[in-house]
């Protein structure tokens, strides 16, 4: 039977949630399937300029990647927009405010040295946020075991004031919170493999003792952040920083040596990643020397510590990653490794 696309190339499966509705499925897929792909078209509507590398281009890649045969498995839905009320666990009203006012009506509005809209903007960061919403009701419900939420802008520069280093809202932060609020999450834990320092996941659970955010990245790079002093108030902050030129051996000791047993040791209700492929050996925004094989182990290896300690369940929400075609083996590879769930 012919598959049935969207426009601009993601395959058209029936939604299996709107906003605020639960995931539950029926038959045999439903039995068998255990990792859901969140996405919405707005995504590809969002743009920050011409030349941007941070563009809708990224998205589409991963999409034509995730509609090959090998992924048929996967389980689909829309993304839902986020509510105020989410939102607003993370963020300040001026910040909420700030964004609901700026998109133009036509062109670009910068509001910030490294962020910009267009008049898709806001739609497409209210559903990069919605889907990590719906990831995390669906994992926590028992819907599904994990989630990928192939969705843009990135969110884990955005702090609880100001949006930078591409982001609008938080995403991983939205996630965390509604977890706890929404399905009494006593303790999360937020894995980041992003070239880039979380900065601003760091900044909003900087006081929490039961949230940890462990991260590897690139250091000295943007935005400046990570290094292995930053513990936060309760010691829940862990940072392994790499060096430019470090790879797959460095990437592993790192996670071995320091931010998985972190993980492990918290024994988290909920485990969120913010799973960035811009540590690519190819990327243009990067100096690491990952390839595609280094994003699919460390995704096992997280995957073993949630069968341990929290029923499997992992929402995976989408950051960097600038080069299309590596962006799209990297996500494949990733959301390859789900599957094994």
């Amino acid at each position: 039977m012919p598959r049935k696309r969207y426009i601009d190339g993601f395959t058209r499966r029936q939604a299996i949630i709107g906003a605020g509705a639960s995931l539950a499925c029926s038959g045999a897929r439903a039995a068998t399937a255990s990792t859901l792909l969140v996405t919405h078209a707005a995504a590809l509507a969002h743009d920050m300029g011409p030349g941007h590398v941070e563009r809708p281009e990224r998205l589409r890649a991963i999409l034509r990647a995730l509609d090959e045969a090998r992924f048929e498995g996967l389980m689909r839905a829309e993304a839902p927009l986020a509510s105020q009320e989410a939102l607003s666990r993370a963020h300040s009203f001026e910040h909420l405010a700030l964004l609901a006012k700026s998109a133009p009506s036509e062109g670009y509005a910068r509001i910030g040295p490294d962020v910009a809209m267009n008049g898709a903007t806001h739609e497409a960061a209210l559903r990069a946020a919605g889907g990590a919403l719906a990831a995390v009701d669906a994992v926590m419900r028992g819907d599904a075991k994990n989630v990928f939420v192939a969705m843009r802008p990135p969110g884990h520069h955005a702090t609880r004031d100001a949006p930078m280093g591409f982001c609008f809202f938080n995403n991983a932060a939205v996630a965390a919170l509604h977890a706890r609020a929404a399905h009494g999450a006593s303790r999360v834990a937020i894995v980041d493999f992003d070239v880039h320092h979380g900065n601003g996941v760091q900044e909003i659970f900087w006081s929490d003792r039961n949230v940890l955010y462990a991260s590897t990245h690139q250091m000295p790079l943007y935005p400046g952040t990570g290094a292995v002093s930053e513990t936060g108030a309760h010691d829940t902050i862990v940072n392994a920083p790499l060096a430019k030129g470090d790879g797959g051996t460095q990437f592993r000791e790192a996670l071995s040596s320091r931010i998985l047993p972190c993980v492990d040791a918290f024994s988290p209700d909920l485990i969120i990643l913010c799973a960035g492929f811009d540590a690519h050996l190819h990327d243009p925004l990067g100096g690491l020397r990952f390839i595609a094989e280094d994003f699919r182990d460390v995704t096992l290896r997280v995957m073993e510590i949630a069968a341990r300690r929290c029923k499997g369940r992992i929402v995976s929400l989408l950051e960097g990653g600038y080069r299309p075609e590596d962006l799209a083996r990297s996500v494949a590879a990733h959301v390859g490794a789900l599957m094994e769930a």
